[in-house]
């Protein structure tokens, strides 16, 4: 009889395999990106985190290829995570959240000061291109529009613009679009972008863009809750922030129990789409789960 799966444990392998990919990609900055810019970037891609765009990227393609991923997976998923990092320094600028504090540790900013941070944060979103692109695979140009299309004006960053908006409506549509855009599009590029680069097929594609926009909303709303549930110490930045400056969140609008339910059936769509992929439940059903379940 099989041993029941050990989300742990594959949290440990995949995790510990993305850190040595990222240190790895980072290799290829040449002698000409000045030293002090290359320390910025590796200051916050190296942080640590959960990590979890990436192992879904190869979760996906691990699950359409049943084997060994190719070389495109591996690229995709640092890219993704380039383009994940990006944006919280960015997020963390004095001029949009200006948090002085991420995964427990002074923000990029804060170290580097402003203006190396902002160019630490282009860097990355543009080297997470020049990652993707590199490469015989003729899937690579698809690979770019997906990552593009998601991190872009009509993804992460048009649902950042709807998070600063100052007439903000305590509204759920508006919640919801605003971080199906923030959080869901990047996380849901993550998940296709997996699919794609293993050679998926368009029923695949869609059972993965289902997963990721459901679990970039429940994991979206779980942030929103442990906003108001968890300590600094473990969420590795200050608690309460959304509420003192006077953000909208989904305990705030649905209350504390209808936002942990939305989460959880959210999860179960999440589920439902890839049981084609996924038959016997593993990883893909243990993130959706854990998306809601974690503690910071």
């Amino acid at each position: 009889m099989d041993a029941p799966f050990s989300l742990e444990a594959y949290l440990g392998t995949q995790g510990a395999r993305v850190e040595a990919l990222l240190r790895k990609s980072l290799e290829r900055l040449g002698e000409t990106t000045p030293p002090v810019l290359r320390d910025a970037m590796a200051y916050s891609l190296l942080a640590g985190g959960k990590r979890l765009r990436p192992v879904l990227c190869m979760a996906f393609a691990e699950a359409v290829a049943h084997g060994p991923v190719p070389p495109a997976t591996l690229d995709a998923a640092c890219a993704v995570e380039y383009v994940h990092t990006y944006s919280l320094v960015h997020d963390d600028l004095p001029a949009m959240d200006d948090d002085e504090v991420r995964r427990g540790k002074p923000t990029s900013h804060v170290v580097y000061g402003e203006a190396l941070a902002i160019l630490a944060g282009d860097a990355l979103l543009t080297e997470a291109f020049t990652l993707l692109s590199t490469g015989p695979d003729p899937v690579r140009g698809a690979l770019c529009q997906l990552l593009a299309c998601a991190a872009g004006a009509a993804g992460m960053v048009g649902g950042q613009v709807l998070d600063i908006a100052g007439d903000r409506p305590a509204q759920e549509a508006y919640l919801s679009r605003l971080h199906a855009l923030k959080t869901g599009a990047l996380l849901r590029a993550a998940c296709t972008l997996g699919v794609a680069s293993a050679g998926g097929t368009a029923a695949q594609l869609r059972a993965a863009s289902t997963y990721g926009e459901a679990v970039g909303l429940a994991f979206q709303i779980a942030d929103d809750v442990l906003d108001v549930t968890a300590s600094a110490e473990a969420l590795g930045k200050p608690a309460g922030a959304d509420a003192e400056a006077g953000r909208h969140t989904y305990p705030a609008v649905l209350g504390l129990q209808a936002s942990l339910q939305k989460a959880r059936a959210l999860v179960q769509t999440a589920v439902q789409a890839v049981q084609e992929l996924e038959p016997v439940p593993g990883p893909l059903a243990a993130l959706a789960h854990y998306s809601v379940e974690r503690q910071a």
